[in-house]
């Protein structure tokens, strides 16, 4: 039996893939999926799917494209959510801080250059028309938990991440929420070493066909909210509104969403040129 590594962030949005697993659903189809969870995100994936680590991540759209331009031997195989990630930003629940305006120039909490938390940080600074070169700094956390310690010390004054998996922390007045900031663009995607696709075509498209099978009635499980609350730690009423705003994808990226990722990323200088569709996206 072919043995996939897969990586993906500890957070709600994967749950298909850990049932899928539990279940042994890939196994069924002669795939041995095994999973590993990056706190760090897509920074971190990044780095594993360069090393080999894994062979597919389930990461940040802009993390990815930014990365494969960057020297990532990867590809993009298809679209895992469509829907937008709700990017909370944050600052300590006793900061002086009130409003965006008033972390102009301020520091960010980072997981890692190049993570999500640090591409948003861009787009929230560009959509606020900051100064990208002068209103912008940055403090590398790591995860989570890493920046509880930035913010709590003052060594970092706002950090970004999605907003319900960061809502326990607004409840029990770790962080407290300033607002939101959603991505333009479909939020994560399945990507995979060029490695893995060169030889193990077959057995990712069967596995993306397990996965698809399973996000397509996803919402359909009955007492989901509460299924997800129990297992992420989160109210299910936060898990009803999550569910309510997001859509997973059994569809390949388009040409014009990947477009518009890397005009973003070009505009904001942080990629020196756009690749083609097919050096970005692989068609299994």
């Amino acid at each position: 039996m072919k043995t996939i590594k897969v990586g993906g962030v500890p957070e709600h949005f994967n749950f298909p893939w850990h049932k899928c697993i539990e279940e042994g659903k890939f196994k069924e189809k002669g795939i041995n999926v095994i999973w590993k969870d990056f706190p760090g995100g897509t920074g971190a994936m990044n780095k594993a799917l360069t090393s080999g680590e894994i062979d597919v991540a389930v990461i940040l759209t802009e993390g990815i494209i930014k990365d494969i331009i960057g020297g990532n031997q990867s590809r993009i195989l298809q679209t895992y959510i469509g829907s937008p990630l709700i990017w909370g930003i944050h600052v300590a629940a006793d900061s002086k801080y009130k409003s965006i305006e008033d972390l102009k120039g301020t520091k960010a909490a980072i997981s890692r250059y190049g993570s999500g938390s640090h591409l948003m940080a861009y787009v929230n600074a560009e959509r606020h028309k900051w100064d990208i070169k002068k209103d912008l700094d940055f403090e590398v956390v790591h995860d989570i938990d890493g920046a509880v310690e930035a913010l709590k010390t003052d060594k970092a004054q706002y950090f970004m991440w999605e907003h319900f998996t960061t809502k326990p922390f607004v409840d029990n007045r770790t962080f407290r929420l300033v607002a939101d900031c959603p991505t333009p663009w479909p939020c994560f995607m399945i990507a995979a070493r060029d490695q893995a696709i060169k030889y193990n075509a077959e057995r990712l498209n069967t596995m993306l066909q397990v996965l698809n099978e399973e996000t397509l009635k996803f919402k359909d499980i009955p007492d989901l909210a509460n299924i997800l609350a129990d297992n992420y730690a989160q109210k299910p009423e936060d898990i009803e509104k999550w569910l309510g705003i997001t859509s997973w994808s059994q569809e390949p990226i388009n040409e014009a969403e990947v477009e518009a990722v890397q005009d973003k990323l070009f505009e904001l200088e942080l990629i020196p040129k756009k690749f083609k569709y097919s050096q970005l996206v692989a068609t299994l």
